[in-house]
């Protein structure tokens, strides 16, 4: 089966406002499935960013090509769907409206279908009865959700998020990756998920790749073998934190030390 989603030695220069280079990314290259769950992990500063710009199609990449099932990313795509980190909701509509309205801009009207659709999604993630409510009166987990909804309207062949739990209280950031997990079983997708949290990672996903410093690059991966549907059984699995030791160990250590791997399946790249 051919990937979704292909880099090739992609690596991306900025040019600062004074003239100089700065390298964000070298030599990045990694493969992800249909309906594969990907986790990036990383040290501040490592091109996380950069690297989500250049999936969307919002960057170029200065070196090496980014494609999507088979063909080479250059612009922003319509099987690709994008969760921030915040959702970024208009405080003038109700959540239902919130969520049509890449539709509404998109086409200039939105149809039975898609109403329909948005009202299946509403109750998929819980929020049924806070359809017709404004986002103020949602809280951020719950404003989160409607930006994950809104995001899978269009039903994308491809998911990126950037880190879309961060601004969550913890306890609402581990009940928002039980509900993410939940969306993805019922409606599988390729994910690219991008985040701070080494747990969060070993929770969500099936792959797990860590980048190095800058200029980023994937420096190596960890194969993540437990069983789905995952819950808070998962997190109390033995394996679940040798997992997250196992990651913790390859980010911190000096980069021309190779990780002693345990239990994780490491590939180093």
């Amino acid at each position: 089966m051919n990937p979704y989603v292909t880099l090739k030695g992609v690596g991306h220069t900025y040019i600062s406002d004074e003239g100089k280079a700065i390298k964000a990314l070298h030599d990045v290259n990694f493969d992800i499935s249909k309906h594969e769950f990907v986790a990036v992990v990383g040290p501040s500063g490592c091109g996380k960013s950069t690297l989500l710009r250049l999936l969307t199609g919002l960057l170029i990449p200065s070196e090496g090509a980014v494609e999507m099932f088979g063909k080479e990313v250059e612009g922003p795509r319509d099987e690709t769907g994008i969760v921030f980190q915040k959702p970024t909701l208009l405080p003038w509509l109700s959540v239902k409206e919130n969520v049509l309205f890449p539709i509404r801009h998109k086409h200039g009207a939105v149809k039975t279908v898609d109403k329909r659709r948005a009202d299946e999604l509403l109750a998929m993630a819980g929020l049924s009865e806070f359809a017709e409510r404004m986002p103020d009166e949602l809280s951020g987990g719950m404003q989160q959700r409607v930006g994950i909804v809104r995001a899978l309207l269009l039903d994308p062949e491809i998911l990126i998020m950037d880190e879309p739990f961060s601004a969550l209280d913890a306890l609402t950031r581990e009940e928002m990756g039980f509900d993410l997990l939940k969306i993805w079983h019922e409606r599988p997708k390729a994910v690219l998920f991008i985040t701070h949290s080494i747990s969060e990672a070993v929770l969500l996903a099936d792959r797990v790749l860590i980048m190095s410093e800058r200029p980023g690059t994937i420096s190596g991966e960890i194969a993540i073998d437990l069983p789905r549907p995952r819950s808070t059984a998962t997190i109390q699995d033995s394996r679940f934190g040798r997992y997250t030791d196992e990651i913790r160990r390859y980010i911190y250590q000096p980069r021309d030390a190779a990780p002693a791997p345990s239990i994780a399946k490491v590939v180093n790249l």
